[in-house]
């Protein structure tokens, strides 16, 4: 990419970020993105077909990592499992702490996914997450049966609730313009307050 083009592209995606960021999707002006790059809207076609891919470019390698993360959580479940004496069926105490140091190094990522993205595919991220969670939480108390484990069945209409409650206090630190420093401590809170709560809904 020449060297004018690559300082250009530059340019829009601090001019998008802030663009968005004030006024969310919906109301972000690609004119006023082109203006703060001394660019025409013309210019800006160049570099991202549309408004909505702008958008993307801009969040996609936030939620690409979150996502990665995610697996890498996953994964730990699954060798914790695989060393269980079958006494105490520990739930990662560590998840929370991970993630949100994660969604902090890319806040204003997560600000724009959370808070800005109403008109794009984004705007349901927390509830595809609490999907992706809900899945995972029954995957994993079915290895517990199988491990013989007494876990107690749930209602699958109140997990969903649940579970989407849990995803969506996770994110209230962006929401609310937490500090990296409440925020962390307030994933602590959570942990303390949520893990014993599922242990005790699932009976192990």
């Amino acid at each position: 990419m020449p060297r004018d083009k690559t300082e250009n592209h530059g340019k829009i995606v601090d001019a998008a970020f802030r663009e968005f960021l004030e006024y969310g999707f919906a109301d972000a002006s690609l004119r006023r993105i082109a203006a703060a790059c001394e660019m025409s809207v013309s210019g800006l076609y160049k570099h991202f077909p549309g408004k909505e891919e702008m958008f993307a470019a801009l969040v996609d390698p936030a939620i690409e990592g979150l996502m990665s993360l995610y697996r890498e959580v996953q994964g730990d479940y699954d060798e914790a499992l695989q060393k269980m004496d079958g006494e105490d069926p520990s739930i990662n105490q560590n998840e929370l702490i991970r993630l949100m140091e994660y969604i902090y190094e890319h806040y204003d990522e997560f600000k724009l996914i959370i808070c800005k993205s109403g008109g794009t595919m984004y705007e349901d991220f927390a509830h595809r997450m609490a999907k992706i969670e809900e899945e995972a939480t029954g995957r994993y108390m079915d290895d517990l049966r199988q491990m013989g484990v007494e876990v107690q069945s749930v209602d699958a209409k109140e997990l969903h609730l649940l579970v989407t409650s849990y995803i969506e206090a996770v994110f209230q630190p962006v929401v609310h313009d937490f500090s990296k420093k409440e925020a962390l401590h307030y994933a602590q809170t959570l942990e303390k307050f949520y893990i014993p709560a599922w242990k005790a809904l699932f009976g192990i």
